[in-house]
Protein backbone atom coordinates (compact mmCIF):
# COMPACT_ATOMS: atom_id res chain seq x y z
CA UNK A 1 0.00 0.00 0.00
CA UNK A 2 1.47 3.35 -1.19
CA UNK A 3 2.11 6.58 1.16
CA UNK A 4 -1.17 8.34 -0.25
CA UNK A 5 -3.57 5.04 0.44
CA UNK A 6 -2.18 4.62 4.25
CA UNK A 7 -2.74 8.58 5.05
CA UNK A 8 -6.54 8.27 3.18
CA UNK A 9 -6.79 4.98 5.32
CA UNK A 10 -5.83 6.77 8.67
CA UNK A 11 -7.32 10.54 7.60
CA UNK A 12 -11.24 8.35 7.28
CA UNK A 13 -10.57 6.08 10.25
CA UNK A 14 -9.65 9.70 12.20
CA UNK A 15 -13.10 11.05 10.78
CA UNK A 16 -14.98 8.04 11.63
CA UNK A 17 -13.58 7.95 15.40
CA UNK A 18 -14.57 11.93 15.96
CA UNK A 19 -18.00 11.31 14.51
CA UNK A 20 -18.77 8.65 16.88
CA UNK A 21 -17.00 10.33 20.00
CA UNK A 22 -19.23 13.83 19.28
CA UNK A 23 -22.05 11.28 18.80
CA UNK A 24 -21.34 10.29 22.65
CA UNK A 25 -21.03 13.90 23.50
CA UNK A 26 -24.07 15.13 21.51
CA UNK A 27 -26.00 12.77 23.72
CA UNK A 28 -25.17 14.31 27.08
CA UNK A 29 -25.06 17.83 25.50
CA UNK A 30 -27.49 20.13 25.95
CA UNK A 31 -28.71 22.68 23.11
CA UNK A 32 -26.86 24.90 24.26
CA UNK A 33 -23.67 23.39 24.82
CA UNK A 34 -24.15 22.14 20.87
CA UNK A 35 -24.06 25.87 19.20
CA UNK A 36 -21.30 26.58 21.79
CA UNK A 37 -19.03 23.79 21.05
CA UNK A 38 -19.50 24.08 16.73
CA UNK A 39 -18.54 27.79 17.25
CA UNK A 40 -15.32 26.85 18.52
CA UNK A 41 -15.03 23.93 16.79
CA UNK A 42 -15.77 25.94 13.52
CA UNK A 43 -13.75 28.66 13.88
CA UNK A 44 -10.31 27.33 14.60
CA UNK A 45 -11.28 25.05 11.35
CA UNK A 46 -10.93 27.96 9.82
CA UNK A 47 -7.98 29.13 11.20
CA UNK A 48 -6.33 25.18 10.72
CA UNK A 49 -7.60 23.55 7.84
CA UNK A 50 -5.56 25.57 5.08
CA UNK A 51 -6.64 23.58 1.62
CA UNK A 52 -10.50 24.24 2.67
CA UNK A 53 -9.77 27.69 3.66
CA UNK A 54 -7.81 28.52 0.32
CA UNK A 55 -10.51 26.84 -1.70
CA UNK A 56 -13.60 29.00 0.46
CA UNK A 57 -11.51 32.18 0.12
CA UNK A 58 -11.30 31.59 -3.84
CA UNK A 59 -14.38 30.99 -4.71
CA UNK A 60 -15.97 33.78 -2.67
CA UNK A 61 -13.11 35.74 -4.45
CA UNK A 62 -15.04 34.56 -8.01
CA UNK A 63 -18.36 35.41 -6.74
CA UNK A 64 -18.05 38.65 -4.81
CA UNK A 65 -14.43 39.99 -5.85
CA UNK A 66 -15.60 43.33 -7.38
CA UNK A 67 -18.85 43.41 -4.80
CA UNK A 68 -17.22 42.88 -1.32
CA UNK A 69 -13.96 43.72 0.46
CA UNK A 70 -11.25 40.80 1.26
CA UNK A 71 -12.30 41.56 5.19
CA UNK A 72 -15.58 40.87 4.45
CA UNK A 73 -14.85 37.51 2.24
CA UNK A 74 -12.73 36.63 4.75
CA UNK A 75 -15.63 36.64 7.74
CA UNK A 76 -17.99 34.87 5.03
CA UNK A 77 -15.56 32.08 4.96
CA UNK A 78 -15.49 31.67 8.91
CA UNK A 79 -18.75 32.03 9.16
CA UNK A 80 -19.50 29.25 6.68
CA UNK A 81 -16.85 27.05 8.67
CA UNK A 82 -19.13 27.75 11.49
CA UNK A 83 -22.72 27.57 10.09
CA UNK A 84 -21.20 24.03 8.49
CA UNK A 85 -19.86 22.87 12.18
CA UNK A 86 -23.19 23.89 13.57
CA UNK A 87 -25.20 21.80 11.27
CA UNK A 88 -23.06 19.04 11.63
CA UNK A 89 -23.52 19.22 15.30
CA UNK A 90 -27.04 19.86 15.14
CA UNK A 91 -27.42 16.42 13.12
CA UNK A 92 -25.99 14.27 15.91
CA UNK A 93 -28.23 15.84 18.16
CA UNK A 94 -31.48 15.40 16.29
CA UNK A 95 -30.60 11.79 15.75
CA UNK A 96 -32.00 10.19 18.41
CA UNK A 97 -34.74 13.13 18.97
CA UNK A 98 -36.71 13.31 16.10
CA UNK A 99 -39.91 14.99 17.87
CA UNK A 100 -37.30 17.64 18.61
CA UNK A 101 -37.31 18.21 14.55
CA UNK A 102 -40.80 19.06 13.97
CA UNK A 103 -39.90 22.03 16.94
CA UNK A 104 -36.71 23.47 15.06
CA UNK A 105 -37.91 24.18 11.63
CA UNK A 106 -40.92 25.87 10.14
CA UNK A 107 -42.29 25.70 6.74
CA UNK A 108 -43.21 28.79 4.79
CA UNK A 109 -44.41 28.11 1.19
CA UNK A 110 -45.93 25.14 2.35
CA UNK A 111 -48.83 25.22 0.04
CA UNK A 112 -46.90 24.93 -3.46
CA UNK A 113 -45.74 21.78 -1.81
CA UNK A 114 -49.21 20.61 -1.53
CA UNK A 115 -50.74 21.63 -4.24
CA UNK A 116 -47.92 20.19 -6.78
CA UNK A 117 -48.09 16.97 -5.06
CA UNK A 118 -51.97 16.78 -5.77
CA UNK A 119 -51.25 16.64 -9.30
CA UNK A 120 -49.59 12.96 -8.60
CA UNK A 121 -46.66 12.49 -10.72
CA UNK A 122 -44.24 13.60 -7.69
CA UNK A 123 -42.26 16.45 -6.76
CA UNK A 124 -38.67 17.22 -7.39
CA UNK A 125 -37.30 19.68 -4.57
CA UNK A 126 -34.46 21.38 -6.31
CA UNK A 127 -32.01 23.43 -3.98
CA UNK A 128 -28.17 23.06 -3.25
CA UNK A 129 -26.16 22.58 -0.41
CA UNK A 130 -27.51 25.46 1.49
CA UNK A 131 -28.18 25.52 5.14
CA UNK A 132 -28.67 22.30 7.06
CA UNK A 133 -30.12 20.48 4.12
CA UNK A 134 -30.33 16.80 5.86
CA UNK A 135 -32.40 19.02 8.31
CA UNK A 136 -34.93 19.95 5.27
CA UNK A 137 -35.80 15.98 4.10
CA UNK A 138 -35.78 15.38 8.18
CA UNK A 139 -38.06 18.09 8.91
CA UNK A 140 -40.69 17.14 6.13
CA UNK A 141 -40.32 13.47 7.06
CA UNK A 142 -41.64 14.32 10.50
CA UNK A 143 -44.43 16.35 8.71
CA UNK A 144 -45.58 12.90 6.89
CA UNK A 145 -43.75 13.13 3.51
CA UNK A 146 -42.54 10.45 1.81
CA UNK A 147 -38.59 12.36 0.95
CA UNK A 148 -35.59 11.31 -0.53
CA UNK A 149 -32.50 12.58 -1.72
CA UNK A 150 -30.07 11.93 -4.34
CA UNK A 151 -26.39 11.93 -2.99
CA UNK A 152 -22.80 11.06 -2.90
CA UNK A 153 -21.73 8.15 -0.34
CA UNK A 154 -18.99 8.92 1.30
CA UNK A 155 -15.68 7.85 1.15
CA UNK A 156 -15.66 6.17 4.04
CA UNK A 157 -18.22 3.35 4.22
CA UNK A 158 -18.21 3.71 8.11
CA UNK A 159 -18.86 7.08 8.19
CA UNK A 160 -21.76 6.57 5.25
CA UNK A 161 -23.10 4.19 8.07
CA UNK A 162 -23.93 6.41 10.32
CA UNK A 163 -25.87 9.05 8.39
CA UNK A 164 -27.24 5.93 6.59
CA UNK A 165 -28.83 4.58 9.56
CA UNK A 166 -30.17 8.06 10.77
CA UNK A 167 -31.88 8.45 7.13
CA UNK A 168 -33.96 5.03 7.69
CA UNK A 169 -34.79 5.83 11.24
CA UNK A 170 -36.05 9.66 9.90
CA UNK A 171 -37.62 7.08 6.89
CA UNK A 172 -35.71 9.30 3.73
CA UNK A 173 -34.93 7.19 1.04
CA UNK A 174 -31.38 7.64 0.41
CA UNK A 175 -30.55 7.25 -3.92
CA UNK A 176 -26.94 7.19 -4.43
CA UNK A 177 -25.85 8.86 -8.09
CA UNK A 178 -23.92 6.47 -9.16
CA UNK A 179 -24.34 3.55 -10.65
CA UNK A 180 -26.16 6.33 -12.64
CA UNK A 181 -28.78 4.02 -14.55
CA UNK A 182 -29.73 2.98 -10.80
CA UNK A 183 -30.14 6.23 -9.78
CA UNK A 184 -32.43 7.26 -12.30
CA UNK A 185 -34.67 4.33 -12.39
CA UNK A 186 -34.55 4.69 -8.52
CA UNK A 187 -35.68 8.48 -8.75
CA UNK A 188 -38.17 7.57 -11.59
CA UNK A 189 -39.82 4.84 -9.27
CA UNK A 190 -40.12 7.12 -6.36
CA UNK A 191 -42.00 10.09 -8.32
CA UNK A 192 -44.66 7.94 -10.06
CA UNK A 193 -45.22 7.13 -6.15
CA UNK A 194 -45.67 10.55 -5.88
CA UNK A 195 -42.62 10.97 -3.17
CA UNK A 196 -40.30 14.07 -2.95
CA UNK A 197 -36.95 13.70 -4.45
CA UNK A 198 -34.59 16.54 -3.45
CA UNK A 199 -31.64 16.93 -5.93
CA UNK A 200 -28.95 19.93 -5.22
CA UNK A 201 -28.01 21.98 -8.15
CA UNK A 202 -24.96 23.78 -7.06
CA UNK A 203 -22.13 21.23 -8.01
CA UNK A 204 -19.59 21.72 -10.75
CA UNK A 205 -20.59 19.05 -13.45
CA UNK A 206 -17.44 18.43 -15.18
CA UNK A 207 -18.32 18.29 -19.29
CA UNK A 208 -21.59 16.10 -18.38
CA UNK A 209 -23.96 19.33 -17.72
CA UNK A 210 -24.18 22.53 -19.57
CA UNK A 211 -23.03 25.85 -18.81
CA UNK A 212 -24.65 28.76 -16.98
CA UNK A 213 -24.25 31.55 -15.73
CA UNK A 214 -23.04 32.12 -11.85
CA UNK A 215 -22.48 35.12 -9.92
CA UNK A 216 -21.20 35.84 -13.90
CA UNK A 217 -18.81 33.38 -14.51
CA UNK A 218 -19.79 29.94 -16.65
CA UNK A 219 -20.26 27.11 -14.22
CA UNK A 220 -20.89 23.37 -15.31
CA UNK A 221 -24.40 22.51 -14.77
CA UNK A 222 -26.34 19.05 -14.53
CA UNK A 223 -29.70 19.45 -16.77
CA UNK A 224 -31.05 16.02 -14.03
CA UNK A 225 -33.47 17.51 -12.55
CA UNK A 226 -35.59 19.49 -15.46
CA UNK A 227 -35.26 16.00 -17.75
CA UNK A 228 -36.08 13.89 -15.00
CA UNK A 229 -39.71 16.40 -14.84
CA UNK A 230 -40.00 16.28 -18.50
CA UNK A 231 -40.19 12.29 -18.57
CA UNK A 232 -42.28 11.64 -15.42
CA UNK A 233 -44.24 15.39 -15.61
CA UNK A 234 -42.91 16.05 -11.57
CA UNK A 235 -43.34 19.74 -10.54
CA UNK A 236 -39.89 21.46 -10.23
CA UNK A 237 -40.46 23.36 -6.72
CA UNK A 238 -37.16 25.21 -5.56
CA UNK A 239 -36.52 24.94 -1.57
CA UNK A 240 -34.34 25.91 0.46
CA UNK A 241 -33.46 25.86 4.10
CA UNK A 242 -32.42 29.14 6.23
CA UNK A 243 -30.71 29.49 9.70
CA UNK A 244 -32.68 32.09 11.96
CA UNK A 245 -30.30 34.28 14.80
CA UNK A 246 -31.61 32.00 17.40
CA UNK A 247 -30.16 28.87 15.78
CA UNK A 248 -33.72 27.96 14.47
CA UNK A 249 -34.80 27.16 10.79
CA UNK A 250 -37.28 27.85 8.59
CA UNK A 251 -37.65 25.99 5.34
CA UNK A 252 -39.10 28.30 2.16
CA UNK A 253 -41.07 26.97 -0.76
CA UNK A 254 -40.70 28.80 -3.81
CA UNK A 255 -43.42 29.05 -6.47
CA UNK A 256 -43.04 25.61 -9.12
CA UNK A 257 -41.36 26.27 -12.41
CA UNK A 258 -42.56 25.77 -15.43
CA UNK A 259 -41.24 22.69 -17.78
CA UNK A 260 -41.13 22.62 -21.44
CA UNK A 261 -42.39 19.40 -22.75
CA UNK A 262 -40.28 19.10 -25.82
CA UNK A 263 -37.24 17.29 -24.34
CA UNK A 264 -35.25 18.31 -27.57
CA UNK A 265 -35.66 21.99 -26.88
CA UNK A 266 -32.32 22.54 -26.06
CA UNK A 267 -32.95 26.46 -25.40
CA UNK A 268 -35.73 26.16 -23.19
CA UNK A 269 -33.41 23.51 -21.12
CA UNK A 270 -30.83 26.21 -20.76
CA UNK A 271 -33.18 28.76 -19.70
CA UNK A 272 -34.70 26.33 -17.34
CA UNK A 273 -31.37 25.45 -15.68
CA UNK A 274 -30.97 29.10 -15.84
CA UNK A 275 -33.99 30.40 -14.20
CA UNK A 276 -33.01 27.68 -11.22
CA UNK A 277 -29.59 28.52 -11.23
CA UNK A 278 -30.09 32.42 -10.61
CA UNK A 279 -32.78 31.29 -7.88
CA UNK A 280 -29.75 29.45 -5.87
CA UNK A 281 -27.98 32.36 -6.50
CA UNK A 282 -30.55 34.39 -5.16
CA UNK A 283 -30.48 32.83 -1.66
CA UNK A 284 -26.53 32.75 -1.55
CA UNK A 285 -26.33 36.67 -1.67
CA UNK A 286 -29.00 37.01 0.58
CA UNK A 287 -27.19 34.55 2.97
CA UNK A 288 -23.68 34.21 1.83
CA UNK A 289 -22.72 32.11 4.62
CA UNK A 290 -25.50 29.44 4.31
CA UNK A 291 -23.85 28.09 1.16
CA UNK A 292 -20.60 25.63 1.21
CA UNK A 293 -18.13 27.37 -0.04
CA UNK A 294 -15.42 24.80 0.37
CA UNK A 295 -16.38 23.28 -3.18
CA UNK A 296 -14.45 24.26 -6.62
CA UNK A 297 -17.91 25.12 -8.29
CA UNK A 298 -15.88 26.74 -11.05
CA UNK A 299 -13.52 24.31 -11.76
CA UNK A 300 -14.92 22.98 -15.26
CA UNK A 301 -14.24 25.55 -18.05
CA UNK A 302 -16.10 25.79 -21.29
CA UNK A 303 -14.20 24.43 -24.14
CA UNK A 304 -13.13 27.69 -26.04
CA UNK A 305 -11.42 29.12 -22.54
Amino acid sequence: MDSKKVKASISRFSAWAGLKICSLIMKVTPPRGVYAFARVLGTWAFRLVGRQRRIALNSLAVAFGNEKSKAEIERIARDCFILMAKSGFELLFVMDRPALVGKMVTIVGKEYLDKSLMRGKGVILVSAHFGNFPLLLARLSVAGYKAGGIMRPMRDARTEKVFLDARKRFKIRTIYSQPRSVCVNTTIQALRNNELVFIPLDQNFGTGGIFVDFFGTKAATATGPVILAQRTGAMLLPCFIVRQPDDSHKIIFEPPIDVAKDTRDENALQGTIQKLTDIIEFYIRRYPAEWGWVHKRWKSRPKEN
